[in-house]
């Protein structure tokens, strides 16, 4: 393993991952839950971000990490921000594939429907997302990706696990990408408000630079 790799909980993630470009690790976290005070972990989160997303974050210079992790237009500002994007997920917990597609369902379904965009197009492309996860099953060390390009705007699901081929999915639905990427960078409603925090804290660093 290469000594450069961050650890989040353990779980190595490379600095840089190359895509159609090079795209630098901008923030790490975990999903979890606390449960009678036992902290249980289910996935470990890597944000990779094109670098020229500073630029469209001018807004907010000066600001520090603290104060933009509890600022939901900062997020807004990431998520429209015209940039390449990947987010990495890594399973620590076992789950069905089942299990997380319905969570990531109602998520995306209760964020289009909040903003009235919850149409028939959104209706079938989140059906197709939430069959590709039915099949599988999230062993320890089962790596999710999402890439969502710039424009248009799309994302391509991958899922590999131990013993089994790298499988996809390409998403075309402008809306349901777009909620997709605020389910995990949607700031004080996020997924993971570990790796919000982080991501906030580094791109203040970015700014203040």
């Amino acid at each position: 393993m290469s000594s450069d790799m961050v650890l989040v909980d353990g779980i190595p993630f490379p600095p840089e991952i190359t895509t159609t470009k090079p795209l630098p690790l901008f923030g790490t976290g975990l999903t979890d839950i606390e449960v009678h005070f036992l902290q249980i972990k289910y996935n470990a989160i890597g944000v990779y971000l094109e670098e020229t997303v500073a630029e469209h974050l001018g807004n907010w210079k000066g600001k520090k990490g603290c104060e933009l992790a509890e600022n939901d237009d900062f997020f807004e500002a990431i998520v429209s921000a015209p940039v390449e994007k990947c987010i990495r997920i890594v399973v620590i917990k076992e789950i069905k594939g089942s299990q997380y597609g319905v969570q990531l369902e109602s998520g995306v379904r209760d964020r289009l429907a909040a903003v009235d965009k919850y149409e028939e197009e959104e209706e079938e492309a989140l059906e197709k997302i939430t069959e590709f996860f039915q099949s599988k099953y999230f062993k320890t060390d089962s790596v999710i990706t999402f890439h969502f390009s710039a424009t248009p705007l799309t994302a391509e699901i991958s899922f590999v696990t131990e013993g089994k081929g790298e499988s996809k999915i390409k998403v075309e639905n402008a809306n349901v990408v777009e909620m997709i990427q605020k389910w995990y960078l949607g700031g004080t409603r996020g997924v993971s408000q570990s790796t919000v925090k982080n991501l906030a804290e580094k791109l203040a660093e970015k700014l203040a630079a």
